[in-house]
């Protein structure tokens, strides 16, 4: 499932972006005199330098894949390999309630206030990671998204 979504284009151009606007060009200009290759240049001081759009591009791709339903709904057929969304969706589904099958009124309205208090249940358990996530992910969040804002 991570596969056909491997790669996005918008956060290909952030951090290209990124990378053009923070590395300098001096910096691979002096490692190369100092004996540095281009692989070392990468590894000691590009990655050290890219914390913010690294955090960033985690954080769009995490989101990403979690709220990602209809790639599983199209190319999975074993409902053990289901994403949360659709397991969470099924719960919805099979909770419905056709009103006109009810006779007593007070039945369905305790059915229907327990469909909905299932609905945003569902919403809390669906958001909750990642809500607990991005607090630590916030300070490079702000840092990485402004490289895309116009400067002037």
């Amino acid at each position: 499932m991570l596969l056909p979504g491997a790669l996005g284009v918008w956060n290909m151009i952030i951090t290209r972006t990124y990378f053009q606007t923070t590395i300098p060009d001096e910096s691979l200009e002096a490692s190369q005199l100092d004996g540095c290759a281009d692989f070392q240049f990468v590894l000691r001081i590009v990655l050290p330098l890219s914390g913010p759009i690294i955090a960033v591009i985690t954080l769009f791709y995490a989101v990403g894949h979690w709220n990602s339903f209809f790639n599983a709904l199209i190319y999975l057929k074993s409902q053990n390999l289901f994403p949360l969304q659709l397991v969470l969706r099924d719960i919805l589904v099979q909770n419905d309630v056709d009103m006109n099958m009810l006779a007593d009124v007070q039945e369905a309205a305790r059915k229907e206030g327990l469909r909905e208090l299932l609905k945003y249940s569902l919403i809390i358990v669906a958001t909750g990671p990642l809500m607990i996530v991005y607090p630590f992910v916030q300070k490079y969040f702000v840092k990485g998204v402004m490289i895309g804002s116009l400067k002037g």
